[in-house]
């Protein structure tokens, strides 16, 4: 019997600058995994995606986007651009360390990155070469099953 290889994919999601386009990604996101065969990571890649997502609603001026990748049969990577040139903490040089009180206004949600993420990174883009974004970063997060 011949050995199957698994297709590597992607999908990618334009969203606008509306409250209701991070639920519609992870509805997506949701989908796409469960397409293919990657059920298991759904409800981790959904808590990262969300806030990657909403941290994009609401630290950028337009239309940001969701991109998600296989890397292989049993790892995924998601990573969302957004026009705000600023990398948050942990994936910039400024990367903070411990966990956040419980009283803390900010962090929790790449606190989480940290913690369920297998490998996490970003990087400002210039956006100067033909069909590329506008500037602005791309932040991403890998999973293992």
């Amino acid at each position: 019997m011949p050995a199957t290889v698994s297709p590597s994919w992607a999908y990618g999601l334009q969203l606008p600058q509306d409250p209701r386009a991070p639920g519609l990604a992870r509805q997506t996101l949701r989908s796409v995994l469960r397409t293919h065969a990657m059920g298991a990571l759904v409800e981790t890649a959904e808590l990262l995606a969300g806030e990657l997502l909403a941290n994009a609603y609401l630290y950028s001026d337009g239309p940001y986007a969701l991109r998600l990748r296989a890397m292989g049969t049993a790892r995924l990577r998601i990573s969302v651009w957004d026009s705000n040139p600023y990398i948050p903490p942990p994936f910039g040089a400024d990367a903070v360390t411990g966990t956040p009180r419980a009283d803390d206004a900010r962090g929790r949600g790449l606190f989480l990155v940290r913690a369920f993420a297998a490998n996490w990174g970003g990087y400002p883009l210039s956006g100067t070469g033909p069909g590329q974004d506008t500037g602005g970063k791309l932040l991403w997060v890998e999973l293992r099953a």
